[in-house]
């Protein structure tokens, strides 16, 4: 058994990268407490683990005295000039014990470490892995659902689960098992378990991640996402820049037959995508966010970061959105607070009601 330790650890230091040493020293801790433990000991004791050999070899530790009081603990120092004539009181003796049964638990005890630290290690390999990723777009299968909290795990490969809160999902979607899924990393924290990794569906950044994917121009920082603003299941608009001249940047996006921005819809369950163009001027940036509706105007108070915007009659319910979506979103994707008015408003002087439709 001790030959065969030795080249075990070896090979898992080779094959695993985790330290001989280390868990050599974990196993000569792991043995002293079996040693207490299956022989009752009071007594101090030491175990060593030979390097070259595997040999196991526990050793009682006594406190050198004049007067014995307690034999567990201490030794005369007569009896330990017998062995050793240079010890002094007060000096650490070691002396060598041996149990029949000693052997069968050092075992037992060893395979238990070694299994116990392989776990840690892959759990250290997944961490360091995963946290890496944190802000990234993971693909895994949906293994199980928890029915009574709706919490879906996504196995992620490598005996590696991930964890899709109800709240991460995108509303109305139905996953099931098996089904193969791209969700945003949010976190990764360490546990006594391992690592958990939370999940999302409805994160902005899953949005970015996947434009990422799809788009080479963005993947390459020709064309630059500058802002998203999403309302996960239902409609997203993303602001896109181009930085060169000729490239256009909503039609990168769109793809050939719409064939890129198609297949984001699709991996969002047809969540609606408006693609706008980014513009330094804040009139037209706004007026670009409020697409698909045409803007007549947009006068900016850059003070109190509002903008007036000015619509044909029949573009209003457009321009608003069902129950206020688009200009909602609009507000998000600029940061700007729109107040929303028709032609017709404008020339009468009409305002939209500061708590109303008209203004987000």
């Amino acid at each position: 058994m001790n030959a065969e330790l030795i080249g075990a650890l070896e090979q898992l230091e080779h094959e695993r990268g985790i330290s001989k040493e280390i868990l050599l020293q974990a196993i000569e801790q792991a043995l002293v407490s079996a040693y207490r433990r299956n022989f009752g000991s009071a007594q101090n004791v030491r175990v060593h683990v030979d390097r070259e050999t595997g040999d196991i070899k526990v050793y009682a530790q006594k406190t050198v005295v004049e007067t014995v009081t307690d034999p567990r603990l201490e030794i005369s120092l007569e009896e330990a000039r017998t062995k050793d004539p240079s010890v002094q009181p007060g000096d650490v003796f070691e002396i060598e014990v041996q149990h029949r049964d000693f052997g069968r638990i050092a075992a037992q005890t060893a395979k238990q470490v070694v299994v116990q630290r392989i776990r840690e290690a892959e759990r250290g390999i997944v961490y360091e892995e995963f946290s890496s990723r944190e802000g990234d777009i993971v693909s895994g299968q949906v293994a199980r659902q928890d029915r009574a909290t709706r919490t879906v795990f996504v196995d992620l490969g490598k005996n590696v689960e991930g964890i899709l809160l109800a709240q991460e999902q995108i509303p109305g979607e139905k996953l099931v098992e098996g089904q193969t899924i791209k969700a945003y990393v949010i976190d990764v924290k360490k546990t006594s378990k391992g690592p958990t990794i939370s999940l999302s569906r409805t994160h902005p950044g899953l949005l970015r991640r996947l434009f990422e994917l799809e788009v080479p121009e963005i993947h390459d920082g020709i064309v630059e996402v500058k802002a998203i603003a999403r309302e996960a299941g239902a409609r997203s608009k993303i602001a896109v820049y181009s930085r060169v001249e000729n490239v256009d940047p909503i039609g990168s996006c769109v793809g050939p037959r719409g064939m890129r921005v198609q297949n984001i819809v699709n991996e969002l369950q047809g969540e609606k995508i408006d693609i706008v163009k980014w513009d330094p001027d804040p009139a037209v940036f706004v007026a670009n966010a409020l697409s698909p509706a045409r803007v007549v105007s947009v006068d900016v108070d850059e003070a109190a970061r509002i903008a007036r915007v000015v619509v044909p009659d029949y573009q209003l319910s457009l321009a608003i959105g069902k129950e206020g979506q688009n200009a909602r979103l609009a507000a998000k994707l600029t940061g700007w607070k729109i107040d929303i008015r028709s032609e017709s408003q404008a020339r009468s002087g009409y305002w939209g009601s500061p708590e109303g439709e008209r203004q987000v």
